[in-house]
């Protein structure tokens, strides 16, 4: 999706790869200015995070480098227990975009790729910062305890590059310093984001060929015949 001030935000893919260390390069540098603590993770992890169509991309065209058109940021998402639940990670906003609301459009184009692929999972987010949260707040999410969100083992192992780890050890994995907020779908009528994500990330999937995705009954989801609605559950 093209906005207003001709920033792309884009469904990711194997195209991609090329920005992946930028990205990376981005996030610690964000981490080491708020002096607080991110799950590390590998060039490999985030190129298959855009290869499997699991990260979302924002670009300016109206900018060239070396790699094409400039970076403006980024975010994946990845589910957990059995696809049950899914969660949004690694929200950066390069500094040279900072401060036009870029990360609530990426933030935005997270959360729905997560409801198209996976209509009936779970949301989460464990963040310590101040922006994320009201973000969260405002598509929905609530703060909770830990153990209301996954107990995939996969997940909570993320964790062990973050420098707070050995606090989320001492704790037995109860709290740490992040928040955890969860969006629970069965909790809400209607759709917080706007229709015209939901339709443009559709037709990217459709792009990639995908197969439709499926409910926990392995039954297939579909927009058709009922598009997804506002935040009051009207169409």
């Amino acid at each position: 999706m093209t906005y207003e001030d001709g920033i792309k935000v884009i469904v990711a893919d194997a195209t991609h790869e090329k920005y992946v260390d930028l990205i990376l390069d981005t996030i610690r540098e964000a981490a080491k200015k708020r002096g607080t603590g991110i799950a590390e993770r590998t060039h490999e992890y985030v190129a298959t995070k855009m290869k499997e169509g699991k990260a979302v991309l924002a670009l300016d065209p109206s900018k060239q480098t070396e790699l094409g058109d400039a970076f403006v940021g980024f975010s994946y998402i990845e589910t957990w227990g059995n696809k049950s639940y899914v969660t949004t990670s690694g929200l950066i906003v390069h500094p040279d975009y900072q401060g036009r609301n870029i990360a609530k459009r990426i933030k935005d184009h997270t959360f729905t790729l997560a409801r198209v692929r996976w209509p009936h999972a779970k949301i989460f987010s464990l963040t310590s910062g101040d922006a994320v949260m009201k973000m969260n707040t405002a598509l929905g999410y609530v703060p909770v305890s830990f153990n209301q969100l996954t107990d995939d083992d996969a997940f909570w192992r993320g964790c062990r590059g973050c420098i707070n780890h050995p606090i989320l050890e001492m704790k037995n994995r109860k709290f740490c310093i992040c928040t955890g907020m969860l969006y629970d779908p069965a909790q809400h009528k209607g759709e917080p984001t706007p229709v015209e994500i939901f339709q443009e990330i559709m037709r990217e999937m459709a792009k990639r060929e995908s197969p439709l995705p499926t409910s926990p009954k392995g039954e297939e989801f579909s927009t058709s015949p009922s598009l997804p609605t506002s935040p009051k559950g009207e169409e």
